[in-house]
Formats: C-alpha cells, sequence, structure tokens
C-alpha cells in the first residue's frame, strides 16, 4: 500500500482520543512511507492528519472542491492539492489516489465518503479496502448497525465482511496493507 485515503471529522470531536489518534495514524503512515489521501481541509481531524504526516517528512495530497478553497479552508502546505467542482468528483479523485481507505471518527461527510468508498466496490468500480478505525468505541453504534442489516438480510456476510475493524492504528494498516495486496493479486490474475 503506497497511498492511503483518511477520511475523518472537520472538526475536532469531543473527545481528545480522536486527534491523538489522528497525528499518531499522520506519524505511523510517514513513517512506513505511506501518502496521505484525504480531503484537503486544514481544520479539525482532517488537519491535524495531514499536519502530522507533513510534520513527520511524509507526503499529503489534498482533494478539495473549489467552493471550499473559496471559503478558506484549504491546507496550503500540502505536498499536492486537487482542486475539483464538486463533492462527487472529489470521492472520485481520491478513489482514483488511492490504494486503500480508512475511517476515523467524523460526521455525516465521513460516513457519506466510507459508504460511497464500499458501494463503488460493491458495484465493481474498484476492488480497494476500507476500514474503521474504532477510536475510543466511536464506530460501535454503526457496527451493530450494521450487523442487524445483515441479520435482516439486506447485507450478505460477505459484504459485511468485507468492512474491517481495528481498534489501533498497527492494526489497521496491516489489515489494509493485507487486503489491497490479495486485491491486487486478484486483479493481475
Amino acid at each position: 500500500m503506497k497511498r492511503l485515503a483518511v477520511y475523518c471529522g472537520s472538526s475536532m470531536g469531543a473527545d481528545p482520543a480522536f486527534a491523538d489518534t489522528a497525528r499518531s495514524l499522520g506519524e505511523e503512515m510517514a513513517r512506513r512511507g505511506i501518502e496521505l489521501v484525504y480531503g484537503g481541509g486544514r481544520l479539525g481531524l482532517m488537519g491535524v492528519v495531514a499536519d502530522a504526516v507533513l510534520n513527520a517528512g511524509g507526503k499529503a495530497h489534498g482533494v478539495i472542491p473549489q467552493a471550499l478553497i473559496d471559503l478558506e479552508v484549504a491546507h496550503t502546505g500540502l505536498t499536492g492539492l486537487h482542486i475539483v467542482g464538486t463533492m462527487h468528483e472529489r470521492k472520485a479523485k481520491m478513489t482514483e489516489l488511492t490504494d486503500a481507505f480508512v475511517a476515523l471518527p467524523g460526521g455525516i461527510g465521513t460516513f457519506d465518503e466510507l459508504f460511497e468508498a464500499w458501494t463503488w466496490n460493491a458495484l465493481g468500480y474498484h476492488a480497494k479496502p476500507f476500514a474503521l478505525l474504532n477510536v475510543s468505541n466511536f464506530w460501535d453504534g454503526m457496527i451493530g448497525f450494521l450487523d442487524h442489516t445483515t441479520s435482516s438480510g439486506f447485507m450478505s456476510p460477505a459484504r459485511r465482511a468485507q468492512l474491517l475493524v481495528a481498534d489501533d492504528i498497527g492494526e489497521a494498516i496491516d489489515l489494509l496493507d493485507r487486503a489491497a495486496a490479495a486485491s491486487e493479486r486478484k486483479m493481475v490474475w
């Protein structure tokens, strides 16, 4: 895995562990030589993870709609900043640039990005893996709901198993790295 897309909040959230984990994730990505792909913002967890990658000597690639640049929320110190017209174009460009996806705590935008990546995978548009980094049990309610969706017959167990869940950074990166390598091997054959 050379690049990892990180979905996360444009705010800090209520638990200091959210920002601490975003910072540690960025540092670990840089340590492992994994480049960041993210939404290009300077605020909240988005800014924390980008700054951590850059401060640790890594590379950070942002993808941001022009409307958000106009609101002055773009991070101006990135390795690269791709400017797009719409949020849909943003998600498509992020998918193009990355090898895998991980979701930290966030709100509706994070949910949208995660579920669109999963839907595109289900439709065969890409075979890239995705995971939840379950910081302070943030994702427990969603995990329970997804399990309920599966037991209710609206999602197959195989589809449900695609969403990897990790409680710590190393585990998340390792799971995604193995899944990305397996996916790449399948695509070659």
